[in-house]
């Protein structure tokens, strides 16, 4: 009866405390955000599809669309892309010569990746801006993709504990009641979270899309504003629903 009941309690567990399934975001993290004259003016660009918190990447193939926009000018970075081992897995890399005072706005459109747990195709229109040399125009304008967070705080320049906010926009429009996920990149593994479920955050936005988040801890943190697609793609003869990411990457600095 004993071994019975033990049992008993293993199926339970199985059933009613499945492991949790964790957040993935599109990445696409420069080695500076703020590029100053006295500085290296060459930024590498590193890019992957992974579980920034717990460090586990995922394969990326190459990009579907990568490039920068600066002064309403896009140019693209797609046949410049790298391989490169990230997370231990195949992601991407850049050296980006910055020549001139600017605000550039990164932006990488993956290939959808198929996500056999969740039953759908997932891609993430991943974004980071920099700026350099003082220049600080631009870089609340949106990119014009199929779905993005357009900022209202800059991107850049902020200290840890301050407010960053931004709009949830999908065909050009803003989302009401987005769902936002909120992930650190743990990079050095050094943070640990006291739960699970502190992981991924996860918060709404507003009746006009917009979303506010205070970060507590310096570093780069993502956010993921996800909505479901108004196609689908085939997978194996039959058509699956795709998840749309709209990402930003966002530094916060420490107070020193």
């Amino acid at each position: 009866m004993r071994r019975f009941l033990s049992l008993g309690w293993v199926l339970l567990g199985i059933f009613f405390c499945p492991s949790p399934v964790f957040a993935h975001f599109g990445m696409v993290i420069p080695s500076d955000s703020m590029v100053m004259q006295e500085e290296d003016r060459t930024i590498r660009l590193t890019l992957s599809f992974s579980h920034p918190f717990e460090g586990v990447g995922m394969e990326l193939v190459k990009p579907k669309r990568f490039f920068v926009v600066a002064d309403e000018k896009a140019t693209d970075l797609a046949g410049s892309l790298n391989p490169a081992r990230v997370m231990g897995h195949s992601g991407w890399m850049l050296d980006f010569p910055v020549k001139r005072p600017g605000v550039y706005a990164f932006f990488m459109e993956p290939t959808p990746y198929w996500e056999p747990a969740e039953d759908c195709f997932i891609i993430h229109y991943t974004k980071t801006v920099v700026a350099a040399f003082g220049e600080d125009d631009g870089w609340d304008s949106p990119l014009g993709v199929k779905t993005e967070i357009v900022p209202l705080s800059k991107p850049y320049g902020l200290y840890a504990g301050n407010v960053f906010q931004g709009i949830v926009q999908l065909d050009g429009k803003p989302v009401p009641f987005a769902e936002v996920e909120v992930e650190f990149y743990n990079k050095d593994q050094r943070a640990k979270a006291p739960s699970d479920y502190m992981i991924t955050q996860t918060l709404k936005a507003d009746g006009n899309g917009v979303f506010t988040y205070a970060a507590p801890k310096p570093g780069w943190w993502g956010f993921a504003a996800l909505n479901s697609a108004d196609f689908t793609l085939s997978h194996e003869g039959k058509e699956k629903d795709v998840e749309l990411g709209a990402v930003l990457w966002v530094k916060f600095e420490a107070w020193e």
